[in-house]
This record gives C-alpha cells, sequence and structure tokens, in this order.
C-alpha cells in the first residue's frame, strides 16, 4: 500500500475505493436492522449511496437517529413529491457555460467535477447535469478563455462535486491556468474531503497550496461536531501551516443540527483546529431532500440564541441563496 504521509497509513484514493456503496453492508456494520430502517438502495438511482469506512466509524452503532448516519441515508421520504422542490433549484444552469458560473460580481465558479468523497442526500446539485457543465472539458482550455475575457474577476472559486477530487497533477495544472489570469488574486476551494477523507490533505497538496501565487482560501463542509475527529483536526492545522484561510459552511438540517447545543458544539469543534464558521445554509430546495428542511423562522431563532452563547466570530451567518440574485441572501 502506498504511504504518502507518514501521519497516514494508506492513499485517499484507496480509502475512496473502499467505501461502502450498499444499503445492507452499511446497516450492517452499524449493527441496525433492515426492517426497522425506512430506507431503499440507490444502487440503480442516478445518486447512489457513497460513503467512507473512516466517517462510518464516527457514527454510532445500533443508533438509527445517528447525526451523521442521517446525512447519507437514503430514506423512503426522498421519493416523496413536494411542491416547490425541484431538480433545478438554483437555476444554476441559466448561469453556467463551459462550466463557468458567474452569479455574482467579481468571483466566477468552475464545475470541476462531479466526483465526491461522500454522497450526502441533500446535495443541491444531487440532479445536475455534469456530462456538459464540466470545466474541466478540453484540458480547461474552454473555461480559462471565458475567463481571460472578463476582466472583472479577482477570485476564482473550485466547486464539484469535490474539486479535491481531482489529483495533485491536474489541480497543479488547473491553478497554473488560474494563475495566467491578469485579474485573479485569490483562489477558493469548496471542500468536504477534509472532513470526510483528511488523508486526502498529503504533503503533494500542502506544497501546491503553499507555493501558488494566489490567496488561497478553503471552505470546508461539516455540519455536525461529530465529523470532527483527530485525524481532521490535524488536516487543518496542517492547512493552516501552508498559508490557507479556513472557513466552515453547513446546512441547518432537521433532526441533525437544527437545535442550539449543536450548533455551538459544532463552533467551538471547528474553531480548535483553526476554522472560523462562515455560513449556515438554508436548504436548497431540491428533489429528494424535503424532509431535511428547516422553517426559517425557527433557524432564525436559533441563530438568536447562538448569539448568547457565542463570541460573534464564532456565529455563522445564516443565509439562503435566491437565484438571480447578486449574492446570498443573509437572514440572520
Amino acid at each position: 500500500m502506498k504511504i504518502i504521509d507518514k501521519n497516514h497509513t494508506e492513499d485517499w484514493q484507496h480509502a475512496l475505493s473502499m467505501a461502502v456503496r450498499r444499503l445492507p453492508e452499511l446497516l450492517k456494520i452499524l449493527e441496525l436492522n433492515p426492517d426497522s430502517i425506512k430506507a431503499f438502495d440507490p444502487n440503480t438511482n442516478e445518486f447512489p449511496l457513497l460513503v467512507p469506512h473512516s466517517f462510518i466509524a464516527r457514527m454510532r452503532k445500533g443508533d438509527p437517529k445517528d447525526p451523521l448516519f442521517l446525512q447519507i441515508l437514503p430514506q423512503i421520504k426522498e421519493k416523496s413529491y413536494v411542491p416547490g422542490f425541484n431538480r433545478n433549484p438554483l437555476l444554476e444552469t441559466d448561469f453556467s457555460k463551459h462550466g463557468v458560473v458567474q452569479k455574482y460580481a467579481g468571483r466566477a465558479l468552475l464545475i470541476t467535477t462531479e466526483a465526491c468523497p461522500i454522497h450526502c442526500r441533500y446535495c443541491f446539485r444531487r440532479h445536475f447535469p455534469y456530462s456538459n457543465q464540466l470545466a474541466s472539458k478540453q484540458n480547461w482550455s474552454k473555461a480559462i478563455t471565458a475567463l481571460k475575457v472578463k476582466d472583472d474577476i479577482t477570485e476564482v472559486i473550485l466547486s464539484g462535486g469535490d474539486p479535491l477530487s481531482l489529483s495533485n497533477r491536474r489541480l497543479a495544472k488547473l491553478i497554473s491556468h488560474i494563475e495566467s489570469l491578469v485579474t485573479v488574486t485569490t483562489l477558493r476551494i469548496h471542500t468536504r474531503f477534509p472532513i470526510i477523507l483528511p488523508e486526502r490533505i498529503d504533503t503533494e497538496l500542502l506544497e501546491l497550496l503553499s507555493r501558488t501565487s494566489l490567496k488561497t482560501v478553503l471552505v470546508v463542509h461539516s455540519n455536525h461536531a461529530n465529523e470532527i475527529n483527530e485525524a481532521v483536526s490535524s488536516s487543518m492545522q496542517k492547512l493552516t501551516s501552508s498559508g490557507t484561510h479556513l472557513l466552515n459552511q453547513s446546512v441547518i438540517l432537521k433532526g441533525i443540527n437544527d437545535n442550539v447545543h449543536q450548533l455551538e458544539e459544532l463552533s467551538r469543534s471547528l474553531f480548535r483546529c483553526g476554522v472560523l464558521p462562515y455560513y449556515l445554509n438554508l436548504l436548497d430546495p431540491v428533489e429528494g431532500s424535503a424532509h431535511f428542511n428547516v422553517d426559517a423562522k425557527r433557524a432564525e431563532q436559533l441563530i438568536a440564541e447562538l448569539r448568547h452563547r457565542l463570541p460573534g466570530y464564532l456565529v455563522p451567518r445564516l443565509v439562503r441563496e435566491v437565484p438571480g440574485e447578486l449574492s446570498k441572501k443573509i437572514i440572520a
């Protein structure tokens, strides 16, 4: 087995290849009775089950209400039609060309890949037409050309899927292209990898981030303090040492983190490993996710309670993304 870092015993790609993709296997590992779980095996579905063993290890065995388990469990509720929930909730395809999405002034987002280290059931891109919306087509050429003609872009955001699904070699090539854009000063990477598979933060990636001429911001995605263990904290500390600024965005999810105690502990856990809470997103109304929805008024109430418990820099901004708006809408 390849060793890429003295603190890691296996390559992240191997760990991902061994991820659980079948519901019966997941339930067996967690010692859960299949007859008591109202779920379906989505193996033939366009959004199949995917969860690495290291993330499963953070779930409580025998607990069908574990907050990490519920994020990846394909529940029967997904198949219910709910008005207002659709397959393209943010109308992203209206703003995308050659894998470049530009909705906000000064910023452009690249759809780098459709691959992720985990399939979260509330994912707003679970129905996204990646096949004709990837910036990686033709070796990034069309996407970079599209950015070159925009003289107001100062920040490029890598998204997906998860951009850290790309190999370090491909990332290096992409970053080199972005560095050639005269007006761009900041590279932002949105990723769940440091939370799900912290071994992805290997020496080669850290060197890549530390030597780029761009200011680097990495926005991780954690919804619950139970996701953060020693390996995750170590990966964050390494990223900070590379000169990368760390932020977190979460989604408020019913039955998972819609509780002031859970939100408080998440903010404190993030800060302990050098990450500042950034956004708490209201759920994007994507088809199949309505059972996670938390009312905006309830979310506002939780933020108000959080302000009584935490210093201001640990209270994330409650936001909603509204298609066509020039920025995220700040709710509280």
